[in-house]
């Protein structure tokens, strides 16, 4: 006699991870969790067909929106096969969690009967909230992680981290993702622990994500080494993409090129290439000094990015044609990428739209771009404009405070930096040094990050001399 909770515990045994999972197999075995449910079905009598049902579609989830249809179409059947099940916990959470896959934001709140439901009803119900981005409620689910069975304890976590980030709680969700990468078992662990060095990226932390991703590559199978059928090629795939990030973040380039390389490799041999691989690829070819070569990595970006990735790839190319100096080209991608609603970087494209004016000659555009730029929180970039067309005008003490400004707000060392310390120094000069000790920092700071190959060595050089002079500390002063 089959009953429709024991082949469920029959299931459980059958996802549940081995303590070791050699690198390349599956750590869950889902294909004697569906060979169970299926044998049970065929054997079952019909007051238990519906509940299985249920118990079938519950695994159709966990491969997320793939196999929304045969959840769905197993929920159905569930409902068909004994209608009084619609009014189940497990029933209303499974169809909360589908409707939240379809609408998000949107879909209903499940019901108070699924929420509190049995275990494995509120693990759906946490995972239908996280979908429709009700962060708080699904963290305010009761759910013990030892009431659940092991294969859903690391994905109940992985929810919960999900939900600390859509609240901004990164030291949270950090923590979240480590108990999940505790709790999973192979590539899956090597999901999570990549999902805690893709965080640490985002808090410029990437220090911080090698050291975790280096954890996640004994996961995978050795470099060279033939993949299992169920290796998760794109798994691997994502490890290269962020260690990638990491090196490049680290300013090492070549090494950063060399792992994006192999993330594309990987992908195009699962007949799978990204948005994100492409635009990290065009990102460590610009810091190489490579623009023309990013270009068409950039395009590739674009054409596969979703519409909500669309303006960082338009960004992207945009400042790389910018830096070829092709302003009017530049000019045309950039605006595209500042008229995308909830884009977050729009000042920042404000001021790069504001540079392609400028190189353009429409000096009055470029003043009002970067105005507005300046007013939403770009101060550097902005500035930079603002100070050169204050120059174009001749107007040297505006153009004098655009600089300053940037050499208080750029990061020491940054060519934006060593940019305003080299016109601040030059402006002063051309006053006449009316504050020589401040242009003698000026002209000290910039020498010391400027080369001597540099046409603008020369003229430090010789403003250095002549603050010193105006400061009375030339050679020959007498000391009373």
């Amino acid at each position: 006699m089959i009953d429709a909770l024991t082949t469920w515990q029959q299931v459980c045994t059958a996802l549940a991870s081995p303590d070791t999972v050699p690198p390349g197999h599956a750590p869950e075995d889902f294909e004697a969790a569906f060979g169970i449910l299926d044998a049970a079905f065929r054997e079952a009598a019909p007051s238990q067909r519906g509940p299985l049902s249920l118990y079938l579609a519950s695994l159709h989830s966990l491969y997320g929106d793939a196999a929304s249809a045969d959840a769905q179409e197993a929920v159905s059947q569930a409902a068909a096969l004994d209608p009084a099940l619609r009014q189940s916990p497990l029933y209303l959470a499974l169809s909360a969690e589908l409707d939240a896959r379809r609408r998000g934001p949107e879909a209903a709140y499940p019901a108070l009967e699924a929420v509190h439901g049995d275990p494995l009803s509120r693990y759906h119900v946490v995972a239908a909230l996280a979908l429709a981005e009700r962060a708080q409620e699904a963290l305010n689910v009761h759910l013990p992680v030892a009431e659940l069975p092991p294969h859903l304890r690391w994905r109940l976590r992985s929810w919960q981290a999900d939900a600390e980030e859509m609240l901004g709680n990164s030291e949270g969700a950090l923590n979240l993702y480590a108990e999940a990468a505790h709790l999973a078992r192979g590539s899956y662990r090597a999901g999570m622990l990549q999902e805690q060095a893709a965080l640490h990226l985002q808090l410029a932390q990437p220090t911080e994500a090698e050291t975790v991703l280096k954890r996640a590559r004994s996961e995978y199978p050795a470099s060279g080494a033939a993949h299992d059928a169920s290796a998760d090629v794109l798994g691997l795939a994502s490890w290269h993409y962020l260690m990638s990030q990491a090196e490049l973040n680290q300013d090492r380039v070549d090494t950063a090129l060399t792992q994006i390389e192999e993330a594309d490799r990987l992908e195009r041999e699962a007949g799978d290439p990204s948005y994100g691989v492409a635009l990290v690829w065009g990102q460590v070819l610009v810091a190489q000094g490579k623009q023309e070569e990013a270009l068409p990595h950039f395009e590739a970006a674009l054409s596969l990015s979703q519409p909500e990735d669309r303006p960082y790839a338009l960004h992207e190319l945009g400042v790389a044609l910018l830096d070829l100096d092709r302003p009017l080209e530049a000019r045309e991608r950039l605006e595209q990428a500042a008229a995308t609603p909830d884009y977050p970087f729009v000042p920042e494209v404000l001021a790069d739209v504001a540079e392609a004016e400028y190189r353009l000659g429409r000096l009055h555009e470029a003043q009002m771009n970067a105005e507005l730029a300046l007013s939403q929180g770009a101060v550097v970039p902005a500035s930079l404009v603002l100070g050169s067309v204050a120059m174009d005008y001749y107007h040297l003490d505006e153009a004098l405070d655009h600089y300053e400004r940037v050499a208080r707000e750029a990061a020491p060392g940054t060519r934006d930096w060593i940019t305003a310390q080299q016109m601040t120094t030059d402006i002063m000069a051309q006053q006449g040094f009316p504050d020589a000790a401040a242009a003698y920092a000026h002209a000290q700071q910039a020498l010391e990050h400027t080369d001597p190959s540099d046409d603008w060595y020369g003229t430090l050089q010789d403003h250095l001399s002549k603050a010193e002079a105006q400061m009375g500390l030339g050679r020959g002063r007498t000391l009373n």
